[in-house]
């Protein structure tokens, strides 16, 4: 209630109207979308996907290995009035020129293309976190020629039970993959978190992809160095050894691995250090990239998805940075940046390295790192609607 001598504050994004009969303002949850394009704006900025028809649209032509502009939008081709203008904006036309879809530039064809979508989830994840996935993907496929390859990524699967997951996905033998699994030294929590997602894929008729290393070379790495890691097994792992080497010289790799990935090490014992933890993360980092681009190397316009923790997708200097230039040297030489999209799913706060409620959005605001400022991810996505403390810098529509 609004009297002379008070103000009211509506919160963001509160829908309200006014009572004439009662003199009141009534202040009602607005429905917040479930989909946010992360536009790459100075800072970034971003862009709700108000609609299942438009979510719809960005999922399908993903599907359709169209991939992401990682142009800034919102200056050249968004602005408030257009957008308040559902007319204009529910037209597919233009929600594909909104999220910086553009056919004509993306789209690839022959042997020399693929797309990847990273699926980040929450470290500690839960059944609606695999099922918001599921639901994604399912989307995604929609949009798919059925003669193409396709595929699903697993970052918590060796290499080892590539083979496992291969017969698994012919023949439907949940137990043998699960024992596969199981003798490679993945959790039995990991194994029944993740057992609908393989059920699903195999339903969906996709390949399954191992990403991870062995556990005992991730140990050996994380104890004594890359230098102690067998050179064959190493050679399994790192395709482009020149690029991964030179990569950790990078200003931008350089900026991420300080603001982002060595954020999450905790020492292992009194010996254990940040040094010994990025070498671990690396590995395991080129390890899932090398795994995905040699699976696409001689399938043409090849479209993969994988499942991966948050931390080694966000900021986009994981496995999904290093799928550009390990798919180049494997002769997949139209895979740029935009063959790869990023959709975090259900992320919170902590998890982009916020320091309070609102999602983080960004690496590299300082005067001299500026340059290489990295956003949080392409889209981010919700189960069920966000909080609107969570949210910031939202172009609202």
């Amino acid at each position: 209630m609004i009297g002379a001598a008070t103000t009211t504050v509506l919160p963001a994004n509160a829908a309200f109207f006014s009572s004439e009969k009662e003199g009141k303002i009534e202040i009602r949850q607005a429905i917040r979308p479930y989909a946010y394009h992360v536009d790459s704006t100075i800072p970034p900025s971003l862009l709700p996907i108000s609609s299942a028809r438009q979510e719809r649209s960005v999922l399908k032509q993903l599907g359709k290995g169209l991939g992401t502009s990682k142009k800034e939008i919102t200056g050249n081709r968004l602005n408030l009035n257009n957008i308040a203008n559902k007319g204009v904006f529910g037209s597919i036309n233009l929600v594909k020129s909104a999220l910086g879809i553009n056919q004509e530039d993306l789209k690839r064809k022959g042997l020399g293309y693929a797309s990847f979508v990273a699926l980040g989830v929450p470290m500690e994840s839960t059944t609606e976190d695999i099922n918001l996935v599921k639901d994604l993907v399912s989307t995604m496929l929609s949009g798919r020629a059925k003669n193409v390859a396709t595929a699903m990524g697993l970052y918590f699967a060796p290499l080892s039970t590539q083979s496992a997951l291969t017969s698994f996905a012919q023949s439907g033998d949940v137990s043998s993959v699960v024992e596969a699994l199981t003798q490679a030294g993945v959790s039995q929590a990991t194994i029944e978190l993740y057992e609908p997602l393989l059920q699903f894929a195999k339903a969906s008729k996709l390949d399954l992809v191992a990403m991870s290393p062995e556990l005992e070379d991730i140990q050996t790495v994380r104890s004594s160095g890359l230098q102690n890691l067998d050179a064959g097994r190493r050679s399994e792992y790192v395709a482009d050894s020149e690029g991964f080497i030179q990569l950790t010289t990078d200003p931008k790799f350089k900026l991420y691995s300080s603001r982002s990935l060595l954020k999450d090490f905790i020492p292992l014992d009194s010996k254990d250090s940040s040094a010994s933890f990025f070498a671990e993360r690396i590995l395991v980092h080129e390890a899932g990239a090398t795994a995905l681009a040699r699976y696409t190397k001689d399938k043409p316009e090849a479209f993969v998805t994988y499942v991966a923790p948050i931390s080694d997708v966000r900021y986009v200097g994981g496995s999904n940075g290093r799928l550009p230039r390990v798919c180049n040297y494997l002769g997949k030489d139209l895979v740029t940046e935009e063959s790869v999209t990023t959709i975090l799913c259900n992320p919170k706060a902590p998890e982009t390295l916020a320091a309070g409620f609102r999602l983080r959005l960004e690496i590299g605001t300082a005067p001299d790192n500026l340059d290489y400022q990295s956003k949080i991810s392409d889209y981010l996505w919700f189960s069920t609607m966000p909080k609107v403390n969570m949210i910031p810098r939202l172009m609202n529509s």
